[in-house]
């Protein structure tokens, strides 16, 4: 579990480094994200120890809330001015966000139902006579 975390934060800070060093567009967790998911994919997918650390950071992950939260009551005067902004672009961004996750699964479902054909289909020479 240790090597596990200690490639997350590695990824982590790697990230950070390129997004400032390089003036990315991007933020560093973004970049590092990015990072682990491509060593994944060399590494031929997640191990156990890995998956453990994962699930021990989202048993946690409400934590990772509390910055946001003291965010807001910092700039709560700033943000009371651009209401209007904020509430339009938090709209538009949660929208987006459930459209593209949905076509996702949709895309992902169809891949997978694509890949194994049904047992009873494959039995009876490919014709369904339902």
């Amino acid at each position: 579990m240790l090597n596990s975390i200690t490639l997350i934060l590695c990824c982590q800070l790697v990230g950070e480094l390129l997004s400032k060093f390089l003036a990315l567009p991007a933020p560093g967790p973004v970049i590092g994200m990015v990072l682990l998911f491509v060593l994944l994919l060399l590494r031929g997918g997640i191990s156990k120890s890995m998956a453990n650390c994962a699930d021990g950071l989202l048993n946690h992950l409400s934590l990772l809330f509390v910055p946001a939260g003291v965010g807001v009551m910092l700039h709560f005067r700033l943000l009371g001015q651009d209401w209007l902004a904020v509430s339009v672009a938090l709209l538009v961004s949660t929208l987006l966000t459930i459209t593209v996750t949905g076509l996702m699964m949709n895309w992902l479902g169809k891949s997978k139902s694509d890949q194994k054909p049904d047992s009873k289909t494959a039995q009876k020479g490919g014709h369904h006579n339902g």
